[in-house]
């Protein structure tokens, strides 16, 4: 997509609209255990835009393939593009970190078995639900 669209709001929201129709396998198995409060009871959006700075004509902004806004959580699901990524995700991690917000990548891989993949979003959701109540 051309850099001008990055410049504004509406272009930022096109690119996850397109984001949210070309998911992967990986993306859509995490998106039917999370969406409609399935799993924890907490409302999850996929493919969705944070923007962590707006300078002028420049929005830093980073598309969470999924967040909670009652947990401050973002999951990130990880494929092999990742590993060839791993500074560019740490400062975008540290930056939402920075913002209150937890990141949580989980590994294709991880998605092998499904009972595994539901215990482990369980164990996360709940964790994070601890934390937050510990910071009222």
């Amino acid at each position: 997509m051309p850099r001008c669209h990055y410049k504004s709001y509406k272009g930022i929201v096109s690119l996850a609209r397109g984001l949210r129709r070309n998911q992967t396998p990986s993306e859509d198995m995490i998106w039917q255990l999370l969406r409609k409060k399935r799993i924890s009871g907490y409302k999850f959006l996929r493919q969705h835009p944070l923007f962590y700075k707006i300078d002028g004509e420049r929005i830093e902004f980073f598309i969470a393939d999924f967040y909670c806004a009652g947990l401050k959580l973002v999951i990130e699901v990880d494929g092999p593009v990742h590993k060839k990524r791993g500074i560019y995700d740490s400062i975008r991690d540290s930056k939402l970190n920075n913002k209150g917000i937890m990141v949580v990548r989980i590994l294709n891989e991880e998605l092998a078995d499904i009972n595994y993949a539901i215990s482990k979003l369980t164990q996360i959701i709940s964790q994070r639900e601890t934390e937050i109540s510990c910071m009222q």
